[in-house]
């Protein structure tokens, strides 16, 4: 027995998924999760061998697309949402192959922020992201990075001032998720948002229910994934000179890929309550595949959620203690801590990053008064409302919570 409720909708965002169904009712065409259809609408004429080889994207296309229509329980929204997903991954994927690759490390290795999901990492990548020393991508650098190599300010305004309609529509569509998680045009985002090219990546099953895509991304390799991403960041950098911040609580679950891509980077793992973070995560998954689908259950995703914990931190675990964990330096953080005294943990981070002490003091003060805690409302939620037995859940999970020695 579960306590959560999605989110009520309001009167426009009935109007919007309303229109949505009638549309799909008359073009169902317009919203089929078909490889075919998909890829045809993504190359507009183009020749198909500008995607590169297809070993490397097809068939996670294919699972991509598949599990969703089996797996998604979707809306008409959400049906053209993954479609748009998928064109859009695809043109990405023409464009970026088009420029020229400098298959090497960056100039300077990044801070990456990982953890379990609701762990910290957003409060300290957006609160790193002020220091002027460090560089965090935003929504459109990360979608489209080829438009920004070599752009004016005044362009660069432009695209970044793009992707406001996309964050106003999410808005509207489910106005809760701005509580749970704050996202905008101007606020640094998820590398996973630059992984959508090659279909292999851990941040669609947070808005949409992927039961079988899931199972097969573990047991695939992100190597190439994390190389391509690395090419984005390259196209980005344009002789900035900042360093690169970067964060993805999917990393977790990949640090052989993003240490084998990104050598030497300092790589900060936060670590919370297990309880806390599976909860606050399954919170997070609802209210979001409640904008995509009618039929979120709440169980479920509590289920979900702690079988991918397990594994992200099962992987961590091993990479720890395997050859490779030396190639990159990590720092164990506390979410108490980080809440407690950040500055404190700011001057952690930067003694492991070789970075000058700086003022953190001063940099969380004008943080904090920028971004007062619960602006937007307070994230309320409990494991019941998931379905989650705390006990059992400590029991499977503490064991891999305590980094190896």
């Amino acid at each position: 027995m579960t306590t959560w409720h999605p989110p009520r909708r309001t009167p426009r965002a009935d109007e919007v998924h309303a229109a949505a169904e009638a549309d799909r009712a008359a073009r169902p065409d317009a919203y089929a999760l078909d490889p075919g259809p998909v890829i045809a609408a993504a190359l507009r004429g183009n020749d198909p061998a500008g995607l590169g080889d297809p070993a490397v994207w097809r068939e996670a296309l294919e699972r991509y697309l598949a599990s969703a229509r089996d797996d998604g329980r979707l809306n008409a929204v959400g049906a053209r949402m993954v479609r748009g997903t998928a064109v859009a991954g695809l043109r990405a994927r023409l464009a970026m192959n088009r420029l020229p690759r400098a298959d090497r490390p960056l100039d300077r290795p990044p801070i990456v922020i990982t953890g379990g999901w609701r762990t910290g990492t957003t409060f300290l990548y957006r609160l790193l992201a002020t220091d002027p020393r460090l560089r965090a991508p935003l929504p459109a650098e990360l979608a489209l990075p080829w438009k920004f190599a070599g752009a004016s300010p005044e362009r660069r305004e432009e695209l970044v001032q793009a992707g406001s309609a996309a964050n106003d529509l999410l808005n509207l569509l489910n106005p809760a998720l701005a509580t749970v998680h704050d996202h905008g045009p101007r606020l640094p985002e998820e590398c996973v948002v630059a992984m959508n090219p090659g279909f292999r990546n851990w941040g669609f099953s947070a808005t949409v229910r992927l039961e079988g895509y899931s199972r097969w991304l573990a047991g695939q390799d992100l190597t190439g994934t994390y190389l391509d991403y690395r090419h984005a960041l390259s196209t980005l950098d344009a002789a900035d000179g900042r360093r690169w911040l970067l964060k993805a609580p999917a990393h977790l679950a990949e640090l052989p890929a993003l240490a084998a891509a990104f050598p030497g980077a300092t790589v900060i793992v936060l670590h919370r309550d297990i309880v806390r973070t599976v909860a606050s995560g399954a919170s997070l998954f609802c209210v979001f595949r409640s904008t995509y689908s009618d039929h979120v259950d709440a169980a479920d995703v509590g289920r979900f959620l702690t079988d991918q914990t397990e594994l992200w931190l099962r992987r961590a675990h091993a990479f720890r203690r395997g050859p490779h964990a030396g190639s990159v330096g990590l720092l164990d953080i506390a979410y108490d801590d980080l809440v407690q005294d950040a500055p404190a943990v700011l001057q952690r981070i930067y003694a492991a990053a070789g970075l000058a002490p700086g003022d953190p003091a001063a940099l969380t003060d004008r943080y904090h008064a920028a971004h007062p805690r619960s602006a937007k409302g307070a994230h309320r939620y409990t494991p019941d409302d998931f379905g989650l037995d705390e006990a059992a859940l400590r029991a499977r999970l503490t064991p891999w919570t305590r980094p190896a020695s």
